[in-house]
């Protein structure tokens, strides 16, 4: 089995910033892809950003510029730096791991909880 455990959201006003972290955990050989996607009420979820093995990665156009997606390889770890925050960026943000697991060498996809992120006109 594998875990994501993601931390760092809260509530912050417009134009501040927040630092969200997700860790993965358990039966890992390696992680392909890693990602956030939020999902605001009312709303279907939707990417935020992504980055691969390599580094190479991908926002949606509302976060370019703003959000920074990073990954630590060694620590199966990803963050996403959001700075200027708008009021429209609030949303329960997931993280999402492509993981190909020790046992049957198959990859999977793994989702986290969610962590909340507010964002104060």
């Amino acid at each position: 089995q594998v875990q994501l455990v993601e931390s760092g959201g809260g509530l912050v006003q417009a134009g501040g910033s927040l630092r969200l972290s997700c860790a993965a955990s358990g039966s890992i050989f390696s992680i392909n892809a890693m990602g956030w996607y939020r999902q605001a009420p009312g709303k279907q979820r939707e990417l935020v950003a992504t980055i691969i093995s390599g580094g190479s990665a991908n926002y949606a156009d509302s976060v370019k510029g703003r959000f920074t997606i990073s990954r630590d390889n060694a620590n199966n770890t990803v963050h996403l730096q959001m700075n200027s925050l708008k009021p429209e960026d609030t949303a329960v943000y997931y993280c999402k791991a492509l993981v190909r697991v020790r046992e049957t060498g198959g990859t999977y996809q793994y989702w986290g909880q969610g962590t909340q992120v507010t964002v104060s006109s």
